[in-house]
């Protein structure tokens, strides 16, 4: 079946359109909607044997655009921690290629349960857990937040997200506000994207039953639908977080991650 063809099309801008949003409102580079987007995609136009490896290297790469956006609306609102950020990047480039290498040897199943577990977890955290709720009063010093950073680019590159899930959730849990914390995260995304996705284009090189216009696993054809809708709707996203209160924004975010994680989880068990 053509990947070109018009459904196919459609449901990619759509889901691009969601996923600017949700990278600009949550900081999370939108990756929590495109893999399972693209993976039922995938699977529906007939290129499933490869189709969870393929949404995660998809993901990546739209999320270097998506998080670019998104980080520079927030600095706008002067959220953005950099010194975290320069912290942070070093080591989640090193985490990010890490978990490419790692993906190569786990089975599509796998990556999807994971996607859905920790999500799940992120979600229980961010909705039932108490707000004021915290590890420490302030974000730990360089070297075990760079070890964090190297933890979190492993499972986002893994999974296909950006980092701002578990980004999100370290800041707000050593003392960091909400909305500082979504804007920051925003940032991470580019040093795990970048490396992620050129991790996940050699891993798939010479893989067969993969989507026209591939390269490895990524597919380029989505990428430049999905990039070029998300990145127009990345700063509204952003807009909307600082109008919104801390607690509601928790709320939001929570259910949104426990819609996806469950449908994921469903998934792996339906296989």
């Amino acid at each position: 079946m053509d990947i070109s063809l018009l459904p196919f099309i459609v449901v990619l801008l759509i889901v691009g359109v969601c996923s600017g949003l949700i990278a600009g409102l949550f900081g999370i580079g939108g990756g929590i909607i495109t893999v399972p987007a693209l993976y039922y995609v995938l699977t529906g136009v007939g290129y499933g044997e490869h189709a969870m490896h393929v949404a995660v290297g998809t993901s990546l790469m739209v999320i270097v655009a998506t998080s670019l956006r998104s980080v520079a609306a927030h600095a706008e609102k002067e959220a953005v921690d950099f010194g975290v950020l320069r912290n942070w990047q070093p080591w989640s480039v090193a985490g990010s290629l890490t978990g490419a290498a790692m993906s190569d040897f786990a089975p599509s199943r796998v990556l999807t349960g994971l996607f859905g577990a920790v999500a799940l977890l992120v979600s229980a955290q961010f909705f039932v857990g108490r707000p004021d709720w915290r590890l420490a009063s302030d974000m730990p010093g360089q070297t075990l937040r760079g070890l964090l950073g190297g933890l979190i680019g492993v499972l986002s590159s893994l999974m296909g997200i950006g980092g701002g899930v578990f980004g999100v959730t370290l800041m707000t849990m050593c003392g960091r506000t909400m909305h500082s914390a979504v804007a920051t995260a925003a940032g991470v995304g580019v040093a795990i994207g970048l490396p992620g996705a050129i991790g996940f284009m050699i891993a798939g090189l010479g893989e067969t039953g993969r989507a026209p216009f591939s390269l490895g696993y990524v597919n380029f054809a989505a990428f430049v639908i999905l990039a070029g809708a998300a990145m127009f709707l990345a700063p509204v996203g952003a807009n909307l977080a600082h109008s919104l209160e801390a607690r509601r924004l928790r709320q939001v975010f929570a259910i949104g991650l426990l819609i996806m994680a469950l449908n994921m989880l469903r998934n792996v068990i339906a296989d």
